[in-house]
């Protein structure tokens, strides 16, 4: 069978790698065609379109950036057509995504969306869209479900994909040391607007904890200049390539961008910092716009404020530093946090997300 797979971020490759490999198990004549990164051409499937290309975050980015946006889009729409694949698999990235699945039904390809875009954060109304365009949605939160039933719109939780990718990541033997004291591990996302404003504000720590080895989980997105320009000559800040998983295993503490990282990061055991700082247009919207308590998706999960968030006007040098502190300096808060953590697990259940996924995948594709 013939799969077309769409992710637009670092997060959607990872999960989007796991599920090629489960549908080259189910399908051993699966061709697979993808926009995605190195992980997703890693696993067997032919990238068209990197991630980096797409990364647009924020409002005033996305207007600016429109028309590469509009080609990217029809140049996508063209090459589906000419690719004629049995299944479209969506993965997150609404923005782009959702306007793929509006065309492609009308085109009349099989259409799966896998890893829901957060319309229960905001502009809920694409529900709509989503119940007429969308053939399967599979979700990986637990309380999307009962979100979606109340639309009279009916999807299947698979399981969170990062229970069991970090699972095998805590299975296998320890990486070396990265430094002979104790390391924070600094995750400052994969888009370069993002890293560009929140990492300088992290790495203000630096100079506050000496006795730390500060270590930047750098993505393959970002090139080394960028990023030795934003490091600087701090003492005790190194960066690593492709090691997230073994920084986590090390780390006493995090400071985390908002998204995926939070939840690695949690799963992991490791006291964290939510960090975001986005443009001020950027933020003016979307403080209007979004509708829930949280934006780290920890304490979305456990619908209380199990990590502390650092937002915008929040994220300044004083206000880290307090956080930073208490996380390093008070076992209660440790504990605390750590227990939370313990029914994190608990509560993402221990499905194997990237199989039942791909099973209802290729059961799509054979209809």
């Amino acid at each position: 069978m013939k799969y077309y797979l769409i992710a637009g971020e670092a997060s959607g490759d990872l999960h989007g790698s796991n599920l090629i490999r489960q549908l080259k198990q189910l399908d051993t004549e699966a061709t697979i065609r993808c926009w995605g990164g190195d992980l997703m051409q890693q696993a067997g499937g032919q990238v068209v379109k990197h991630y980096r290309d797409l990364a647009f975050m924020g409002f005033l980015e996305v207007v600016m950036n429109l028309r590469t946006i509009l080609r990217n889009m029809d140049f996508c729409k063209q090459d589906i057509a000419a690719f004629k694949p049995d299944v479209l698999v969506l993965i997150d990235y609404p923005g782009f995504n959702l306007r793929i699945a509006e065309w492609a039904k009308k085109q009349g390809y099989r259409v799966v969306y896998y890893i829901s875009p957060q319309v229960w954060a905001w502009k809920e109304s694409r529900v709509k869209k989503i119940r007429e365009c969308v053939d399967r949605m599979l979700c990986i939160l637990p309380f999307e479900q009962d979100f979606y039933h109340k639309w009279q719109y009916e999807v299947e939780y698979v399981g969170h994909p990062l229970v069991e990718v970090i699972r095998a990541a805590k299975e296998r033997p320890a990486d070396p040391p990265f430094a002979d004291k104790p390391v924070i591990a600094v995750l400052p996302g994969s888009r370069r607007q993002e890293v560009s404003v929140k990492l300088p504000i992290m790495l203000t720590m630096a100079k506050h904890f000496p006795d730390h080895q500060f270590v930047v989980a750098q993505a393959p997105s970002l090139d080394d200049h960028f990023m030795q320009e934003l490091i600087g000559r701090h003492p005790n800040v190194s960066t690593v390539k492709g090691q997230t998983y073994a920084l986590l295993r090390q780390a006493t503490a995090a400071l985390v961008t908002s998204g995926t990282a939070t939840l690695e990061t949690a799963l992991f055991g490791v006291p964290e910092v939510v960090c975001y700082k986005g443009s001020p247009v950027s933020y003016f919207f979307a403080k209007r716009l979004i509708k829930v308590k949280y934006i780290a998706l920890v304490n979305l999960v456990m619908d209380k404020p199990v990590v502390k968030e650092l937002i915008q006007h929040d994220l300044t040098e004083a206000q880290l530093l307090k956080e930073l502190t208490l996380l390093l300096n008070d076992s209660a808060t440790r504990e605390r946090m750590k227990a939370d953590y313990a029914e994190l697990w608990n509560r993402l259940g221990e499905r194997d997300a990237s199989r039942l996924a791909a099973e209802i995948i290729y059961n799509e594709s054979v209809l």
